[in-house]
C-alpha cells in the first residue's frame, strides 16, 4: 500500500505537469503556434521531454531550436515568428517581411527577412539574416512578433525594392495612418549613406509639401486635377459623408473619389472597411470611384475625360437624394 506522502508527491508531480502543459498551450496560442527550445526549457521541459515530444509528433521542427506545437504547418505569422526565434535574442522581423506584417507590401513565405545585432549575415534555409544594430525606437511588436518600426521598415526596403514599390509602401503606410514623418526623418538622419536613402528622402520632401490635411496620394490627385480639370469646380476634400471620411466629393453630383495605393489591398482590415463603406454609399445613392496612383500617372488623360463626363452639368444621378 502506498503511503500518504508518496500519494501526495505523485499528485504534486501530476499538477506540475498539467501546469506546464497549460503554460505551453497558452504560449503557443500567443505565438501563432510556435515556441523556441529556450522557452520550453523556461517552462520546465528538459531535453528528454522535448525529444519525447518530437518523437510523438507533439512538436514539429521548423528551424533549429524552434518548433510548431501540435501541428506540422503554421500560418504566415507563425512562419515569421519562427524565423525571428531561430535567430536568437534581440532578433526582429525586417525588410520585406516587416513591410508585409505592417500591411505595406504583399506577403511571401520565404525567405523571411530578419535583422539581428549578431550572427553572420546572409541567407540560410528560408531565412535571410541582416546584421545591424537597432535603436530602441526602431523596434516594435506587432501581432506578438518583434519587428522593426514602420519608419525603419521603409528605410530597409528602400535599398531592396525599386522606387515604384517604395512609393507604394510609403503611400500605404500613409493610408493606414502608420506614417510618422518626424520619426522617419530621424531614422534617415542616422542612416549614413545607405542605398535607397535618396529616393526615400524625395518621398518625405513631397509629403511635407502638401497643404495641411492632405496625404501624399491626395496631393497627387490635387495636382492631377489642377493640370487636367482646372476649369471644373474643385471637390470638397476630406469631408464626412454618412459618417465616413472621403477624399474628394462633389455634392451636386453625389460623386466621390477614393485614392488607393493599389487595387487589391494587402491589409485585410482596410480592404473590408473600404468595401463596407462603398456598399453604404451606393445604397444611399452616391457614386464611388477608386483611383490609384498608377492610374493618375499612366492614364491621366483617359481618367480626366471620364471625370469630365461624370461632372457634366446634365449628369446628375437619376436616383439622387438631396444632401
Amino acid at each position: 500500500m502506498q503511503s500518504k506522502a508518496h500519494t501526495q508527491a505523485t499528485s504534486r508531480r501530476r499538477d506540475r505537469r498539467r501546469q506546464r502543459e497549460r503554460a505551453l498551450a497558452d504560449l503557443a496560442e500567443r505565438q501563432h503556434g510556435v515556441v523556441s527550445r529556450g522557452q520550453l526549457k523556461t517552462l520546465g521541459f528538459g531535453d528528454g521531454a522535448i525529444k519525447s515530444r518530437l518523437q510523438s509528433q507533439q512538436l514539429h521542427r521548423i528551424h533549429r531550436g524552434v518548433y510548431a506545437v501540435g501541428r506540422r504547418r503554421v500560418d504566415m505569422r507563425g512562419n515569421w515568428l519562427a524565423a525571428v526565434l531561430a535567430c536568437g535574442d534581440g532578433a526582429v522581423l525586417s525588410h520585406r517581411s516587416a513591410a508585409a506584417l505592417w500591411g505595406l507590401m504583399r506577403p511571401r513565405w520565404s525567405p523571411v527577412d530578419v535583422t539581428s545585432g549578431h550572427g553572420r549575415p546572409g541567407k540560410r534555409k528560408d531565412i535571410r539574416l541582416h546584421r545591424s544594430s537597432l535603436d530602441d525606437d526602431e523596434r516594435a511588436v506587432e501581432a506578438g512578433i518583434p519587428v522593426v518600426s514602420v519608419a525603419r521598415t521603409l528605410l530597409d526596403i528602400a535599398e531592396a525594392v525599386d522606387e515604384e514599390r517604395l512609393r507604394h509602401a510609403f503611400e500605404e503606410a500613409d493610408r493606414l495612418k502608420l506614417l510618422h514623418l518626424p520619426e522617419l526623418r530621424h531614422v534617415c538622419a542616422r542612416a549614413g549613406r545607405r542605398k535607397g536613402l535618396r529616393a526615400l528622402r524625395r518621398l518625405i520632401s513631397a509629403a511635407l509639401a502638401p497643404p495641411p490635411g492632405r496625404s501624399p496620394l491626395e496631393n497627387r490627385f490635387a495636382e492631377f486635377y489642377r493640370r487636367h480639370l482646372a476649369d471644373l469646380p474643385e471637390p470638397l476634400a476630406n469631408v464626412l459623408v454618412l459618417g465616413y471620411e472621403v477624399d474628394a466629393y462633389w455634392p451636386s453630383h453625389r460623386l466621390m473619389i477614393e485614392m488607393d495605393s493599389w487595387e487589391n489591398h494587402s491589409h485585410r482590415a482596410a480592404f473590408e472597411h473600404d468595401r463596407s463603406r462603398d456598399i453604404a454609399m451606393q445604397a444611399a445613392g452616391y457614386r464611388v470611384i477608386h483611383l490609384t496612383h498608377r492610374q493618375l500617372e499612366t492614364e491621366a488623360p483617359r481618367i480626366a475625360t471620364h471625370l469630365r463626363n461624370l461632372l457634366a452639368p446634365d449628369r446628375f444621378p437619376t436616383n439622387s437624394l438631396r444632401t
